[in-house]
């Protein structure tokens, strides 16, 4: 999103770098004959500060954005994001913009691009407009506000890649970190999250292990993942547990032979565990959740 709180600054004591930043940034506007947005200028909750393009760019090669993804910029701004979205990486992109004539400028931008077929402007609330059909999640906000659209970001479809600029989503630790070269205030730093399946719970896993009865008690905060299995009587912790999107892979000792197994499996859209152990699908099994 290309806006920053201004009350969140203020009580930070970010005020004052905003505002040099300001006047370092003169240049910086992207607007047009029909209207000239200014860097710094106030709007609903927010003020207007653009993503450095060196970072757009980080941003989305992060994310891994592809013509097959449908990406939502919260905030979109002037729609520089979902423009390079749509431009550079071919994706369909939707851009959400309160300022109506912030939201008219990134649609005459889209147009000057030519990617006007590719790139739509909702001229919208973030927190009332429905983006759950996202691939790819884009925003700039400090951290209140990404509090108060995680919730609604946990329940996205496991897997949806979401990248932000500059602030984090408090205790849900970004998958990744990084830098671009981008100078100035507005960006630097960028974090990217893969909402994670809901997993948690007890599982019975049919066909797993022959006709020995297999428990997965899996705990789960965010996208970390832990817990035990038990075949038949025996019980062991699970080992290097990970959980990417709707991936989950572990590691157990098979009691009847002592050896290592991996297990890969699938969390199913009708919420079930489809996956196999070892590399051969004749291992296939499936998991049914009987306690959350």
């Amino acid at each position: 999103m290309n806006a920053i709180s201004v009350t969140r600054m203020l009580r930070s004591g970010v005020a004052a770098l905003l505002f040099a930043a300001i006047g370092l940034q003169a240049n910086a506007q992207s607007g047009d004959d029909k209207y000239q947005p200014q860097v710094g200028q106030s709007g609903k909750d927010v003020v207007w500060v653009p993503t450095p393009d060196e970072l757009v760019r980080r941003m989305l090669e992060v994310a891994k954005v592809t013509k097959d993804d449908l990406l939502f910029d919260l905030g979109a701004g002037d729609g520089k994001i979902a423009i390079a979205a749509a431009r550079v990486h071919g994706a369909r992109t939707v851009g959400i913009e309160f300022n109506p004539d912030m939201a008219a400028l990134a649609k005459r931008n889209a147009e000057r691009a030519g990617v006007s077929d590719r790139v739509t402007i909702i001229n919208g609330d973030i927190f009332k407009e429905d983006f759950s059909k996202a691939t790819v999640i884009s925003m700039y906000l400090l951290p209140e506000l990404n509090l108060r659209l995680r919730p609604t970001l946990l329940k996205m479809r496991p897997g949806t890649r979401l990248v932000t600029n500059s602030f984090t989503m408090g205790d849900w630790e970004p998958d990744q970190s990084f830098s671009s070269n981008a100078s100035g205030f507005g960006g630097g730093m960028g974090y990217f999250w893969i909402v994670p399946a809901q997993v948690e719970g007890e599982w019975n896993l049919d066909g797993m292990d022959g006709n020995a009865s297999v428990r997965l008690n899996i705990t789960q905060k965010y996208q970390r993942v832990g817990g035990t299995i038990m075949v038949g009587d025996k019980t062991q912790p699970l080992l290097d547990p990970r959980l990417e999107g709707a991936e989950l892979q572990f590691r157990y000792l098979a009691p009847s032979t002592g050896q290592l197994q991996v297990v890969k499996a699938s969390y199913t859209d009708g919420g079930t565990l489809k996956g196999q152990v070892g590399q051969y699908s004749s291992n296939g099994f499936e998991g049914r959740r009987v306690r959350k």
